[in-house]
């Protein structure tokens, strides 16, 4: 059980702390409350009690080391001892459209490892090739919080309703627009991001890729392919590459 002294200011997150959600509007410093669902976690599974020190995050870009101090029968109330904007966000905002996969479990994943990776924001989308013509997004707004929580993020990503690709297409260029084409082997991702790109956006096809249809419509649309080297890659082995590269 980790405490501290009540006196005591806490200059960085200690290494191994623990992370648990609350909005925005449940923090009022130098007082924030943990209720819900995110209480029964707390309480009842990782079984935090009062004087232990927790890490919080709500979801907006604030991250807090904060103390529980009383412990009520569906809430928590916990005193704020330090504050971190932006704790390990990067610097990059990055928008990854994704075709949905076929199998389940294989997009969960995919929410899930982009998140923890530090992407702003996800776009489920529906490709000429995409079989699920449904999205789960309250599913996945679920893995995206528990990843944030696990890798010490403080930004919850955007999840978007499933959107057809010709409406990714029409999105404004706040940045590069790049969209993953296996056989483009001349021109890789880092080549047309530069480091000086806050905003990018990089659509990732569902299996099988996208049509030659849908690439001439990208170039048309001002997209660039882009390659992520000569294996050929699952769709989301390409999509977390292809993060893991822009956010490093």
């Amino acid at each position: 059980m980790t405490s501290a002294p009540r006196s005591e200011q806490i200059p960085v997150p200690p290494h191994g702390l623990e992370y648990f959600y609350t909005p925005p509007e449940l923090v009022d410093p130098p007082v924030l409350q943990i209720e819900a669902e995110e209480f029964a976690h707390l309480s009842h599974v990782m079984r935090r009690r009062e004087g232990d020190l927790i890490g919080v995050v709500d979801g907006a870009g604030m991250a807090y080391v904060a103390r529980l101090e009383k412990m009520q029968k569906h809430s928590a109330r916990c005193t704020i001892l330090s504050t971190f904007p932006g704790l390990h966000e990067p610097s990059r905002n990055l928008t990854v459209a994704m075709g949905v996969l076929k199998n389940p479990s294989r997009t969960d994943t995919l929410v899930e490892k982009l998140t923890e990776l530090g992407v702003r924001s996800l776009i489920p989308m529906l490709t000429t090739r995409t079989i699920p013509r449904h999205a789960r997004v309250d599913r996945w707004e679920k893995i995206a919080l528990a990843a944030m929580k696990q890798s010490g993020r403080c930004v919850l990503p955007a999840l978007k309703p499933l959107t057809r690709f010709e409406e990714v297409l029409l999105r404004p260029a706040a940045g590069p627009r790049l969209i993953l084409h296996e056989e483009v082997t001349d021109v890789q991702l880092e080549e047309v991001v530069s480091r000086h790109d806050v905003d990018v956006l990089v659509c990732v096809g569902s299996e099988g890729g996208f049509t030659d249809e849908e690439i001439a419509a990208a170039v048309e649309s001002g997209f660039v392919p882009a390659g992520l080297g000569s294996r050929r890659l699952r769709s989301e082995t390409a999509a977390i590459a292809a993060a893991a590269r822009l956010l490093s």
